[in-house]
């Protein structure tokens, strides 16, 4: 199948971003702009990227070019093959339903103070920037898109400035995505030097010692890794996402993070290519570290935004178990467990992308509806919004991997080829890797948990406050953008095979390898090795969850008396409940406070209040501050004030410092 058109719709989507940034230009003098014409266009752009995704994995080529900028001993190459179709098809799917939901709700902005141009122009340069990443084909597009990323995602998270709090998480996040970038500069600088060139094509052919391949993997997985929020680099995410418009949000939780595992399969699956167990057994320990503690965080948090930004922090350490998996099965000589535990990966990648994306989008319209984030305030949104209670509740169901649901799959799969440990000659590795997979368990033990606690303190009960009691149901646009995704959620967990075989492409591609067992009984069941090992059938899992509902549902009705007589129950003679005796948020997770708690730094008081009556108060820290941010910046200020006594303000001073510089350097060069 020709590939060129593919390569013409990738270009369309970054075009009309492009040309929805500039649109928004028109927005400071007609604020409607950005509704009517930037969000539609952001939208397109998504559609093409998605068209263009599928059809470089329906067609399963590649196909390059190179574009008439950059230097001029250096122009800009693209390329587009199955690995970077596939995270097309990822980016298309969450701007798809970005762009539907973003009109009604940008709306809410035409009032504000807020610069509406910076929030499209800025949005379109964001996702020009991720499409551009995908594409690059040469280290020096691939760090300007990568930088364009960064520098515009910074703009949208201090997009609401005059809040300090918003002003501090933009700076920490821009921090971090420099130093980051920086890291991945370096990698790429240790391929291009053996490879005599910074198109990826010579870097693929240049032959690396394993010293310097592990120097190359090590610099890509801190840069990477600190874009991806892997723990202990993940300070910055929980700060920034929350912060961020919802839909901005949606795209960095679900879209951006993502970009970074594109570059980091980029780089050590396919550029570096001799892979080592060491390297896997990396993964398995930070993404293993990553997953629980993402997930604690989470379940201690009362701030639904920044819950959910620590949910990704757990999903993206899951990502990387499975992709550490991959490189001790492919280091190892197991080419089909590799293939296996790679496709569970980008099918977690996808996965998450969707079912985050849709609970962030809820997120903005109870924000939206109720002016309300906190926890504790909530409660009874369900009747007062319950289309985005239903879609609420798929990407709970979703992201705590219950089946039918997409989620429940792609850590199927892990699970899958974590048991096949015991065809490794290492008794090491075949005991790590239990280790990882037991981790992997409790993670998602805890993130049902997490979710139960969301959906039953927000959307249950009693409202707690005035603002959530007069909640209304939000736009047709901002449900059609939420059922979007709640329906990819269910399709992707109902028809795995079709998923997993598009997804095969790439395995096949980068790995040169695939899952040949995967759809060999037909579309109703899935085999990841074989039939004897396992097999999973969605289809029959609905049908019998369907025959089990259906009967407890008659059994319950034939208890039922055909007269029913309504009337308040009977409460010992107490007073009415009110909305101030409902289980907390808090009170939900002390238990699992109590038992984890030397994880966090913990302020819990019980101080009076002004009138008299107790109030209670809760304060979690996160060690990592303490233990590794805090003491890096407390060296540079003593650095700073060291140095600033350079600036005497003697011209004399500043002249021998000059001469000194003078004769070092005649006498290096010398």
């Amino acid at each position: 199948m020709n590939m060129t058109p593919a390569l013409l719709l990738a270009g369309l989507a970054v075009l009309l971003a492009l040309g929805s940034s500039a649109v928004s230009l028109l927005a400071s003098r007609d604020p409607s702009v950005l509704r009517r014409v930037a969000m539609p266009l952001i939208g397109l752009s998504g559609l093409a990227a998605l068209a263009a995704g599928l059809w470089a994995l329906i067609a399963g080529g590649d196909i390059s070019t190179t574009l008439p900028f950059g230097l001029p001993w250096m122009p800009w190459q693209v390329r587009l093959d199955a690995l970077s179709g596939f995270f097309l098809m990822t980016i298309g799917l969450v701007v798809c339903a970005v762009g539907i939901y973003g009109p009604s709700y940008v709306r809410g902005f035409e009032h504000g103070r807020e610069s509406l141009t910076a929030l499209g122009g800025f949005t379109g340069l964001f996702l020009a920037g991720m499409l551009l990443v995908v594409l690059a084909n040469d280290a020096f597009l691939f760090m300007v898109a990568w930088e364009l990323m960064s520098l515009s995602s910074y703009f949208l998270v201090a997009f609401q400035h005059e809040n300090a709090a918003n002003r501090r998480a933009a700076f920490l996040y821009l921090l971090m995505a420099h130093v980051g970038g920086l890291t991945i500069l370096l990698g790429f600088g240790v391929l291009s030097g053996f490879g005599h060139s910074f198109a990826f094509d010579a870097m693929r052919e240049a032959i690396l010692s394993p010293g310097w391949a592990s120097v190359a993997f090590a610099l890509a997985f801190v840069g990477f890794g600190m874009k991806a929020g892997l723990v202990p680099l993940h300070a910055w995410l929980p700060e920034a996402h929350p912060v961020a418009p919802s839909h901005i949000s949606a795209l960095m939780s679900g879209v951006m993070l993502k970009v970074a595992v594109y570059g980091f399969i980029r780089v050590v699956f396919d550029l570096i290519g001799q892979v080592q167990w060491q390297w896997g057994v990396t993964l398995m320990v930070i993404g293993s570290l990553s997953a629980l503690v993402g997930v604690l965080f989470a379940l201690m948090q009362t701030d639904l935004k920044r819950l959910l930004a620590y949910s990704s922090v757990e999903n993206l350490g899951i990502i990387f178990i499975a992709l550490g998996l991959a490189l001790v099965f492919l280091s190892t000589g197991h080419a089909l467990l590799g293939a296996l535990a790679f496709v569970a990966a980008l099918y977690h990648v996808i996965n998450h992308a969707l079912f985050k994306s849709l609970l962030f989008l809820g997120a903005g319209a109870i924000l939206h509806s109720s002016h309300e984030r906190d926890l504790e305030q909530m409660g009874g949104l369900l009747r007062r919004m319950p289309w985005t209670g239903a879609f609420f509740l798929i990407g709970c169901l979703s992201i705590s991997a219950l089946p039918p649901f997409n989620g429940f799959v792609s850590e199927w799969l892990i699970f899958q080829s974590a048991l096949q440990a015991w065809q490794l000659e290492s008794g090491v590795l075949r005991s790590l890797i239990p280790i990882a997979s037991a981790v992997l368990a409790l993670t998602g033990a805890l993130v049902a948990a997490t979710f139960v606690k969301v959906y039953g303190v927000a959307f249950l009960g009693q409202a707690r406050s005035r603002h959530v009691r007069h909640a209304r149901q939000g736009t047709f646009g901002m449900r059609a953008g939420q059922g979007f995704l709640a329906g990819l959620c269910v399709l992707f967990g109902v028809l795995p095979t079709q998923v997993i075989m598009l997804i095969d492409g790439v395995s096949v591609q980068i790995l040169g390898t695939g899952l040949p067992q995967a759809s060999a009984h037909g579309w109703l069941w899935l085999t990841p090795i074989s039939s004897e090992t396992a097999s999973y059938s969605a289809p029959l899992t609905i049908l019998l969850l369907t025959l089990v509902a259906g009967f407890a549902f008659w059994w319950f009705l034939r208890g039922v008396p055909r007269r029913i007589r309504r009337s308040d129950p009977w409460d010992c003679g107490f007073a009415p409940p009110t909305p101030g005796m409902q289980y907390t948020a808090t009170a939900f997770a002390q238990p699992i406070r109590r038992v984890f708690g030397p994880l966090f730094e913990i302020d819990e008081a019980r101080p009076a209040h002004a009138d008299g009556e107790p109030r209670y108060r809760l304060k979690l820290t996160d060690r990592t501050w303490g233990l590794l941010y805090l003491p890096v910046a407390r060296a540079v200020e003593s650095a700073s004030r060291r140095v600033v006594r350079l600036q005497s303000g003697n011209v004399r001073t500043y002249l021998g410092w000059t001469l000194a510089t003078l004769l070092v350097l005649l006498w290096i060069i010398s």
